[in-house]
């Protein structure tokens, strides 16, 4: 077992044996940051963030819903702060994080390559704003800064990013008995404030994702006070 020293624990008992036998799904497992990739993405925000920053939030919570799917339903959080930062916190399995050869914890490298389903086949999976799926790199690269907390049942992490580079190593944190992923972010401010849809935009991420249920806490907007909404296509 490693400790932080607080009490926070991840199981480094079970191997999953070498990296060099982990086969890539989603992301290649022997790339922890693509930099070329992370800058190509800065360069083209109208690209890459359609529609300003709530494309972002569309991404990350496009997760949440494959966790859902997988499971048959889910829940998630989407909160707007003050600060401008969204944060999406789902009760999933949480990102897959595995033990090496060598003992050392090696979590997916979701934030910092592109995700080999949809980056390069950008007819492979469109959002419900009709802009395409390019997954959670997008997320990191465009923000000016994002961290990553996970939690599985073998353990719990923390992880900072700047522009979608690590800038911290993984951090145990204390476990509390739940799972899944949560992903606070900062958009750059030149993509402008994250707003929520209207009902008609809320109605199509229901049509889309049907096992997710979402409930979203906006927080900044100073002009017309707190506004909540919830939305789900499960009957």
């Amino acid at each position: 077992m490693l400790s932080n020293g607080v009490g926070a624990r991840w199981d480094t008992r079970v191997v999953d044996a070498s990296r060099a036998f982990w086969v890539n799904t989603t992301h290649d497992w022997s790339d922890f940051v693509d930099a070329d990739h992370l800058s190509s993405v800065r360069r083209k925000p109208d690209e890459f963030a359609p529609g300003g920053p709530w494309h972002l939030v569309l991404e990350v919570l496009a997760y949440a819903a494959d966790e859902a799917a997988s499971k048959g339903e889910g829940r998630c959080a989407v909160v707007l702060h003050p600060d401008g930062s969204v944060s999406v916190r789902d009760d999933g399995r949480g990102t897959d994080t595995r033990v090496d050869e060598y003992g050392r914890s090696v979590k997916k490298p979701v934030m910092a390559t592109k995700d080999l389903r949809f980056f390069d086949f950008p007819q492979a999976e469109v959002l419900p704003d009709g802009c395409p799926r390019r997954g959670m790199s997008v997320v990191a690269a465009l923000s000016a800064w994002l961290v990553h907390t996970n939690r599985r049942l073998n353990g719990a992490w923390t992880q900072r990013y700047e522009h979608g580079v690590p800038v911290s190593d993984l951090q145990p944190i204390e476990a509390d008995g739940t799972t899944g992923t949560s992903v606070h972010f900062k958009p750059d401010e030149s993509l402008g404030p994250v707003l929520l849809p209207g009902d008609g935009g809320l109605s199509r991420l229901a049509a889309a994702w049907p096992h997710l249920e979402v409930q979203a806490n906006d927080q900044w907007l100073p002009c017309h006070g707190p506004r909540s909404a919830d939305w789900s296509g499960r009957q």
